[in-house]
């Protein structure tokens, strides 16, 4: 099938939801003193002074569970708990109602959200309650944690091989069977609309006619996904860098392959402009061409530093090559040192960015709800010569940037039912938000969701994932927007290279 019928058909398959009138009488949030939390679960995206700010919200947020059906098919049959936290509006007599919100995944903590938002200056809980939560299976809210999951090994460096990718594709199944295995009566209900249901709970806890809703990247899903299963019960709603409307990971991969070496010619001729500092070509298709060669250099020879754990190959070049624009001038400099690099030890700023793993934040994404989202809702091909072939396809039409992209379906062997999502397009407010240059939420994906449930969409010039509510001028729009019903027609975009 065409990529363009897969688009436009792939979010019309399931049918109606079983858990609309799930509450027979409202349910009940347990209230009770909100944990510690601490300055690194805090402080891992804010300043000192937001930090200090965040501090003396904490004092005023409320924090609670509320029990939920563990399958909405057998709604009295095993709960389990969703945390979710409140801060309350500070203008109680022009208050508008109850905002939910989602920072992505998925299986990402929604939990301190509110707090991270207002206390960065985005004032949204003047006249709206907020609500921040953990959805089912991450954080404080009810878990399933296996060991392992995801995709096997990592190939030799080098080319990867037929054999090495084959190998990578069995333990990838041997890995996702022993984990959805390991508890499949609660990971095969961590799905998208078992989590609108969830919210949906909240709302009737709450005693509130309607909702609103900002969300972000899987949030988008999440929220395109609430507003089908209970059309009545949103009122206003903003989703910044948009999903596609399908749980379609093979199609998913190749809409982000096709905006990674977008994002890379715009990155070459960045680049070419700056040739007296880089000195990799005045030209984009001279860019291009000496990323490439680089690329097929250390492929054919990988180059390993003493000091530091690094290899560098073809994979490290794609990587560098596949930056967003904020990133660009520090990875141009990382071509730059490695295109005649030699000796044992790494040059500097190779050594700064790839010289220590990054460090595991508090409240990140959990890699099992991460792994059961998708895979309980993907349903692409997890084939090993489907994606093999799709994998060389990718390396002969992306010669530089084809090399990041996975040579194995994340979700192969999983062995739980997949569940199919129905998306409606019916009236309501709703505005979307798309960045033009994204690759985590492709420009393809943004206009297939708008065709797909309707909504006013703003542009943003921009690649940077989630930057609409971080960017003053278009935070301000959001913000008008709840308040008002106004709906913005464009936003300023995110930071430009440095």
């Amino acid at each position: 099938m065409a990529l363009g019928s897969l688009l436009t058909s792939s979010f019309v398959l399931g049918g109606p939801t079983a858990a609309a009138s799930v509450w027979t009488k409202p349910p009940v949030i347990d209230w009770r003193k909100c944990p510690e939390i601490s300055d690194d679960e805090l402080g891992s995206r804010l300043s000192e002074e937001e930090l200090t700010r965040a501090r003396q919200l904490i004092g005023r947020m409320e924090c609670g569970t509320l029990s939920v059906p563990r399958s909405y098919d057998d709604p009295r049959g095993e709960q389990i708990t969703v945390a979710l936290t409140r801060l309350k509006a500070t203008d109680q007599k022009r208050r508008l109602g109850t905002m939910v919100l989602n920072p992505g995944g998925p299986g990402g903590s929604g939990y301190l959200m509110p707090v991270e938002l207002v206390a960065k200056g985005v004032g949204l809980d003047s006249r709206y309650d907020l609500i921040g939560f953990d959805p089912r299976g991450v954080g404080r809210s009810t878990k399933a944690a296996c060991a392992g999951g995801g995709q096997g090994g990592r190939p030799q460096p080098g080319p990867v091989t037929e054999e090495q990718a084959r190998k990578i594709y069995d333990e990838t199944v041997e890995r996702n069977k022993a984990c959805a295995e390991s508890n499949p009566e609660l990971i095969g209900q961590l799905t998208t609309e078992n989590v609108a249901h969830d919210v949906n709970g909240i709302r009737a806890a709450l005693n509130e006619r309607k909702i609103s809703f900002f969300g972000v990247s899987w949030g988008s899903w999440l929220g395109a996904v609430l507003r089908s299963v209970h059309p009545g019960k949103v009122d206003r709603m903003w989703l910044d860098s948009v999903a596609p409307p399908y749980s379609r990971a093979d199609v998913s991969m190749e809409l982000r392959a096709k905006a990674t070496d977008r994002d890379f010619q715009r990155m070459a001729a960045w680049i070419a402009e700056r040739d007296d500092t880089y000195g990799l070509g005045r030209t984009r298709q001279q860019v291009v061409s000496e990323v490439e060669k680089m690329r097929k250099s250390y492929d054919a020879e990988p180059l390993t530093f003493t000091d530091i754990d690094l290899t560098v190959d073809g994979a490290l070049i794609s990587q560098a090559a596949s930056s967003s624009s904020i990133s660009w001038p520090e990875m141009a400099q990382v071509l730059r040192e490695l295109r005649h690099a030699e000796g044992t030890s790494a040059p500097p700023t190779v050594k700064k960015v790839f010289g220590s793993p990054p460090s595991g934040a508090p409240g990140g994404t959990d890699r099992t709800a991460n792994l059961a989202y998708h895979c309980n809702e993907d349903l692409g091909s997890r084939s090993f010569e489907a994606a093999w072939n799709a994998y060389q396809k990718r390396l002969k039409r992306y010669p530089v940037t084809g090399r990041t992209s996975p040579v194995a379906p994340m979700c192969a062997g999983w062995p739980l039912p997949v569940h199919k999502t129905h998306l409606k397009h019916h009236g309501g407010s709703l505005m979307l938000s798309g960045h033009r240059y994204e690759t985590l939420s492709p420009w393809e994906g943004v206009l297939a969701m708008r065709a797909a449930i309707g909504g006013t969409l703003v542009t943003m010039d921009d690649d940077v994932h989630g930057s609409a509510i971080r960017v003053p001028g278009c935070a301000a729009k959001v913000i008008a927007y709840f308040e008002t019903g106004r709906r913005a027609t464009s936003c300023p975009s995110g930071p430009e290279p440095a």
